[in-house]
């Protein structure tokens, strides 16, 4: 299925009043890193939960007035619906040997176990993107070709 995008009839408000679902991770060194997966890069950080929250629907407005200004698309937000939460994931006998122990060490299921190790991955897997784009687009090789 796939998801209703951006529409050039619609204002500007429609955009910003649209709710996002979010993804909010406390961080293992204190403070929570909160970001909006429909809206690639939009992520923010914050030492509370509030703060990261507060952040992050800053974050949210200037990414879409951005986008608006510039014509890029805008995502509409997921819905819970298009997902049934469960996959089926195939791995070495070893791995799942590994992880089912660390569980049983944790005091919790093997699935609570994956999907905390999958809830605490992806906002650095997300970060690593922006940042290796970040990189891409300052190095010398792309100052020169906007110098052109």
């Amino acid at each position: 299925m796939r998801r209703q995008t951006w529409k050039e009839n619609k204002p500007l408000e429609y955009y910003l009043n649209l709710r996002y679902p979010v993804l909010l991770v406390p961080e293992p060194e204190g403070g929570f890193t909160a970001l909006l997966p429909d809206l690639e890069g939009c992520v923010s950080v914050g030492e509370t939960e509030e703060e990261a929250l507060a952040n992050l629907e800053e974050a949210r407005q200037l990414w879409i007035e951005t986008a608006y200004e510039h014509g890029d698309e805008i995502p509409l937000p997921s819905s819970a619906k298009e997902y049934s939460g469960r996959i089926l994931v195939r791995m070495p006998k070893s791995l799942h040997r590994r992880l089912d122990e660390e569980a049983r060490a944790e005091g919790v299921s093997l699935n609570q176990f994956i999907v905390s190790l999958l809830s605490e991955r992806l906002p650095l897997a997300v970060l690593k993107r922006e940042l290796r784009v970040l990189k891409e687009e300052a190095s010398p090789k792309n100052s020169m070709r906007a110098r052109t």
